[in-house]
């Protein structure tokens, strides 16, 4: 009897979320469904933008209902959004926390039926990110999201009939390029980890170290952040990136706290161990090992290769600190050791927060083997960005040099000799 009380249960259930109601035809022979009983389950489609991830859409599953496409527009379903802080600090110093309605832009089928609502997004859309800057702790950190759907009016189904949902469960945030990252922890670091589709084989692997406002901090150590803020570490995971390295791993970690904290923590000879890790671990060649990083990442660039002369193919330093406030984080005399390191410096010259003629301008000075990129400012799709943003060139290929040569080719035909350290 009790197995029978569960299987009339569930029958109930289903039959309240699909059967159809036992009401008289209506005018043209279409039937209505009662609002259904049962929840419709939800994901959040994100996208990491470059000025960090959205949320774009959401996908209602739908697919069992066989929903007309003819009956969806943009007036049928609204979307809420509610990002909030997780940590309860200070609410005066956390920027970007937000309780408003979503635009509509669109509602459609996908290729399995199921709904889904495409919503406004864009750099100064509100509602739309998925983290906040907390001043307070000088982090982004990544908000709770709450989204709630209300269905405006019925949607007709193949077979005539037309139906109201009434309740809506949030899923899982569903972030493709994010998701095709896996995570592991090495030398006392958090990483994310990119493995090329054709992994046969020996392939590069490109080390991307992120900014200050990634990092661990004692109430998180998230380290998806260094994948959401930006687009630094997923523009070498896209098709065209993996085309020009033919193939490539991309390393992703995560300081506990700042990477410019590296004289007391040992940054440097952790992720020198991480690498040996992950290079032990994979089919990784050597000779093609590419460290790229930003701001804080910039700094841990070069120092990680000056600690390790003749290990990397080629750095790439964007908005690099060298000189932080009093503090000399890279003698010239260090910097001076990365003459025979293929190097690639970029950064703004309106740069806010790392200075360029005392950084990006320096380094490139004393280095004088390397290329250099001095842009005015950072602009992008007609999106002027804060000057500090460099990191949005290099993830979108833009640096060239003066033969049109842009920075991931370049970067691809480096590699060390195999009987020494030399570079092609």
């Amino acid at each position: 009897m009790k197995k029978l009380r569960i299987l009339v249960t569930l029958l109930v259930t289903a039959l309240a979320f699909l059967s159809l109601a036992s009401t008289p035809a209506q005018a043209g022979g279409h039937g209505t469904r009662p609002p259904t009983t049962g929840s419709v389950p939800f994901t959040l489609d994100a996208r990491v933008l470059d000025g960090g991830q959205q949320v774009v859409s959401v996908t209602l599953d739908t697919s069992r209902l066989k929903v007309r496409a003819s009956s969806l527009d943009t007036s049928t379903f609204s979307v809420h959004a509610k990002g909030t802080d997780p940590f309860g600090l200070d609410p005066t110093t956390v920027f970007g926390t937000y309780d408003v309605d979503r635009t509509v832009t669109g509602v459609h089928l996908d290729r399995r039926g199921r709904i889904v609502i495409d919503l406004e997004y864009g750099f100064t859309t509100s509602g739309a990110f998925t983290f906040a800057w907390a001043n307070g702790v000088g982090r982004n950190i990544l908000l709770d999201l709450t989204y709630t759907i209300t269905q405006n009016a019925p949607i007709s189904l193949k077979d005539g009939q037309s139906v109201t949902l009434t309740s809506f469960t949030q899923g899982d945030l569903v972030d493709p390029e994010v998701d095709a990252y896996g995570y592991g922890k090495a030398a006392g670091l958090n990483y994310r980890l990119y493995t090329p589709v054709n992994s046969r084989g020996e392939r590069p692997l490109i080390v991307w170290l992120h900014g200050g406002g990634e990092g661990g901090w004692a109430q998180s150590q998230e380290d998806v952040l260094p994948l959401v803020a930006n687009r630094g570490a997923l523009g070498f995971s896209t098709a065209k990136a993996q085309r020009i390295f033919g193939g490539a791993y991309v390393l992703a970690p995560q300081a506990t706290d700042y990477w410019l904290n590296d004289p007391a923590m040992g940054y440097s000879a952790k992720l020198t161990k991480l690498i040996d890790s992950v290079v032990k671990k994979y089919r990784i060649d050597t000779r093609r090992i590419y460290v790229v990083g930003a701001s804080n990442g910039g700094y841990m660039t070069p120092q990680l290769a000056v600690d390790n002369p003749g290990r990397f193919a080629a750095v790439v330093p964007i908005a690099p600190v060298v000189q932080f406030g009093t503090t000399t984080m890279l003698t010239d005399d260090e910097l001076s050791t990365l003459r025979g390191t293929p190097t690639w410096i970029v950064q703004a010259k309106n740069d806010p927060v790392v200075p360029f003629a005392t950084n990006g301008q320096h380094m490139a000075d004393v280095i004088d083997t390397a290329v250099f990129s001095a842009y005015d400012d950072v602009t992008w799709d007609g999106v002027v960005y804060n000057g500090h943003w460099s990191w949005i060139y290099v993830a979108r290929n833009d640096p060239s040099t003066d033969t049109g040569q842009h920075i991931w080719q370049w970067m691809a035909r480096q590699q060390l000799a195999r009987s020494g350290h030399s570079h092609r």
